[in-house]
């Protein structure tokens, strides 16, 4: 690449502020990401990045630990010599008591002499991998210390989960714009920066012979699956106040859902396309009665069993767990968005720990042809599918009806696939590096805005409160298993059935693929 073609796609010169430096985001995420954008010239030359945490730690300390980190789990291999020097010369590390003001001033001067080194106008990014109930203080001392004093712009990034429901949502987010604007604030879900979840827009709105027919008229249903085969970890404590419904379906299955239900922006802006999202949340089908929870949804939780050849234990045995949990680790439910282009079509969405594979995939299932004619009228046709793999392998495929070669005229599934992944291999971007570029160019398309937050927990927050304090409707499955019975039967009850996700395809599909599947 060249010198002109790299100043083209950095972002403007900034100090990027790691809260939380000493933590597992940074150290499996944030590093990684801000090393591979620097390989591609993304942060331009006038960048600086200073790790904050409670722990001690000298410059050298921490230079170390990011190589440690970059080393272990980045895309690109760390270049020792010259080349790292000048990146890793870039990091400092300072300890911080994120209550004290005073340790905020001291960061103000030294942030500006990282500035007057290295010609940085005042422009700041402040990511904050912290709990959320430390936001608001990190935002006041922030105003306080005077680090939001400079000239250039100030961003604040805040992971996921924002709030526990919508009352602590809403006083959380308030706490943050007594300091920021809403236009200064990006609240990342990662699942956003995702390759294929991005390119839905691409395969949506960029092809002619999608969008006639993306409507009840021709789709009968749409399935969003997201598989996890790990437990709970050494998340048991977190895990057991959150649940799969706050935990992967407020956000990472909703974001998804929106993405295939919006309608096309009028312009490719990013107000324009969160405005689209938001009127998606505001047309779902709400759950007005304990009862019509019991009807569309469905939850359940893991029990011992085996897990590729491995016993597992049950959610009830994990570390930090109590014993008579009625936490959900499975969630299911039927879900509609009630405007004239989905009238009617159900959106199936489900999620779990200790399932078989690891997959997040979107199937759109399009109406089969009628019955009794043509083919039809002698075998069994099955309907086309369009397939959109999310996670971990990145792709889509199309699966039609075609003849099987041979004198018969008989018809037999074929899959048409594009891989994602086997094009571009190792070297596919991660989902942070999208999120921090976007966020270092104010690019805020691909981030939560409060109105859409707000109304995605106005949706989930009744399921939560029909679950409340009663192990009634709670279901039980084995892991390594797809869920409870309850999961299968919810799409039954239309005449439907979950599509195997990845690595569980059907036997009799033809594969055309750039795969060489």
């Amino acid at each position: 690449m060249t010198n002109k073609s790299m100043e083209a796609l950095a972002a403007e010169g900034a100090v990027y502020f790691i809260f939380g430096a000493t933590g597992d985001l940074a150290r499996r995420k944030l590093f990684p990401a801000l090393y591979s954008l620097y390989r591609e010239g993304k942060l331009g030359e006038r960048f600086a990045v200073v790790g904050l945490a409670r722990r001690p730690r000298t410059h050298e300390q921490f230079r170390e630990d990011v190589l440690e980190s970059i080393r272990e789990f980045c895309r690109y291999k760390a270049e020792e010599g010259q080349a790292w020097r000048e990146f890793a010369d870039r990091f400092s590390y300072q300890s911080l008591d994120i209550g004290n003001v005073e340790g905020m001033r001291a960061l103000k001067e030294n942030t500006e002499e990282l500035e007057s080194r290295y010609e940085i106008r005042g422009n700041r990014l402040f990511y904050l991998a912290l709990a959320p109930e430390l936001f608001g203080t990190v935002s006041r001392n922030l105003r306080d210390g005077g680090m939001l004093d400079s000239e250039g712009w100030h961003r604040l990034v805040i992971e996921k989960p924002f709030g526990y429901d919508y009352p602590s949502a809403e006083r959380l987010n308030e706490e943050i714009r007594h300091v920021f604007q809403e236009n200064e604030v990006f609240r990342i879900d990662h699942y956003l920066g995702k390759e294929m979840v991005q390119n839905i827009e691409v395969l949506r709105f960029a092809n002619a012979f999608f969008e006639p027919l993306w409507n009840s008229n021709h789709i009968s249903n749409v399935q969003i699956t997201l598989s996890e085969t790990v437990g709970v970890e050494e998340r048991g404590a977190y895990y057991n106040k959150s649940g799969a419904l706050r935990d992967m379906v407020q956000n990472h299955m909703l974001q998804m859902l929106t993405m295939i239900a919006m309608e096309p922006p009028s312009r490719l802006d990013p107000e324009d396309i969160r405005d689209e999202k938001v009127k998606v949340l505001r047309s779902i089908r709400g759950f007005g009665s304990g009862e019509e929870v019991r009807r569309r949804v469905v939850r359940a939780q893991y029990t011992e069993g085996i897990s590729r050849g491995e016993p597992i234990k049950g959610y009830r045995e994990e570390d930090s767990v109590p014993s008579d949990s009625q936490t959900e680790t499975f969630f299911a439910a039927r879900l509609f968005v009630d405007n004239f282009r989905w009238a009617g079509v159900p959106f199936y969405v489900r999620t779990g720990k200790r399932l078989p594979v690891k997959s997040t995939e979107i199937v759109v299932e399009f109406k089969n042809v009628p019955p009794g004619v043509l083919f039809a009228t002698k075998q069994e046709l099955r309907p086309n599918l369009l397939v959109i793999r999310v996670n971990p392998m990145e792709g889509i495929y199309i699966k039609i009806n075609a003849k099987k070669p041979g004198n018969e005229m008989t018809v037999q599934p074929v899959a048409m696939e594009f891989c994602q992944s086997c094009q571009i291999g190792i070297n596919t971007p991660e989902a942070y590096e999208r999120l921090i570029y976007d966020a270092s160019r104010g690019d805020h398309t691909y981030f939560t805005r409060w109105d859409e937050l707000a109304v995605a927990w106005k949706l989930v927050d009744p399921i939560a409160a029909a679950w409340a304090g009663s192990g009634d409707g709670l279901a039980f499955y084995p892991a390594g298993s797809w869920g409870p019975e309850e999961a299968e039967r919810l799409l039954a009850e239309d005449g439907y059935f979950w599509w195997p996700v990845n690595g569980q395809e059907e036997d009799n599909i033809i594969w055309v693929s750039n795969a060489g599947k």
